[in-house]
């Protein structure tokens, strides 16, 4: 199936080469009546893969905050991790957040049987997760806190420790632009979603063990969620999903939420 931007209705490849025969049918049908001296009808040309319309301000460069997002080379990533609208392959509720670990996918789910899916970078071997959560807070230009672990494997980032105030939102915070922070039971799961300036990393599993998503998505998707919101993080998109007691840990990447997030709603 064709996949279109936020701004389109997704086209099937069916319905496109099915036009094309009957087009085709019907030129042929004309033929049998035209003279021998007559050229024969041109073939209709084969139907296109769409072009990006809409992605090249999609992923523009964006003023925000103080902060001078860039604009990410779409011409290098594959069309599927861009945003789109497609049919709903996960069956929850709309308004759910579905991360596909194994497609690295994350689905907004719409009414309707349709999602918002943004293409995601996930954790490498051994600090992968999953589990069901809520959106407990969320924030724009979060401040980054490493937890002991990642310290203690990488010294270097002690100056960015709780007790030295962590790392001030900007550009080069490995929580990007935004940060949705992932609650289970009213506790902080210490996992997030959140933005990231690396659009490389983009369908591949190199994090330390958080859901990443290019700043110009998570920019989107932070503002599509206004209240709590479910997230499952699953391999399993598309089968029966049974809610989890508990996240499968990795290593988080964040030791806690910061004093001035947003509180999305009160703790279970």
């Amino acid at each position: 199936m064709f996949k279109t931007p936020l701004s389109s209705t997704p086209v099937t490849r069916r319905a496109l080469l099915g036009t094309a025969a009957l087009g085709t049918a019907s030129m042929v049908l004309a033929g049998c009546t035209t003279s021998a001296d007559r050229p024969p009808p041109e073939l209709p040309a084969a139907p296109s893969e769409p072009p990006l319309s809409g992605y090249a301000s999609m992923y523009g460069p964006i003023e925000d905050g103080g902060f001078q997002i860039p604009a990410v080379p779409i011409q290098k990533i594959d069309p599927q991790f861009l945003r789109q609208i497609v049919d709903d392959p996960t069956g929850q509720t709309p308004g759910t957040i579905v991360v596909d670990t194994t497609g690295h996918f994350l689905y907004l789910v719409r009414p309707g049987g349709q999602a918002i899916r943004y293409g995601v970078g996930l954790g490498r071997a051994g600090f992968e997760w999953s589990g069901n959560a809520v959106v407990q807070w969320k924030q724009k230009w979060p401040k980054w806190t490493p937890p002991d672990e990642m310290i203690a494997r990488q010294p270097e980032l002690k100056k960015y420790s709780a007790a030295n105030g962590g790392m001030p939102g900007g550009l080069m915070n490995p929580l990007g632009a935004r940060a949705l922070y992932l609650f289970q039971n009213g506790q902080d799961t210490l996992y997030r979603l959140h933005g990231s300036p690396e659009w490389n990393s983009i369908g591949k599993s190199v994090s330390s063990g958080c859901v990443r998503l290019m700043n110009q998505d998570i920019i989107d998707l932070y503002d599509r969620v206004p209240q709590k919101t479910p997230v499952i993080v699953t391999a399993n998109v598309g089968q029966p999903t049974v809610a989890s007691t508990r996240f499968h840990r990795g290593e988080a990447i964040d030791a806690g939420v910061p004093q001035d997030a947003e509180l999305l709603g009160p703790a279970d």
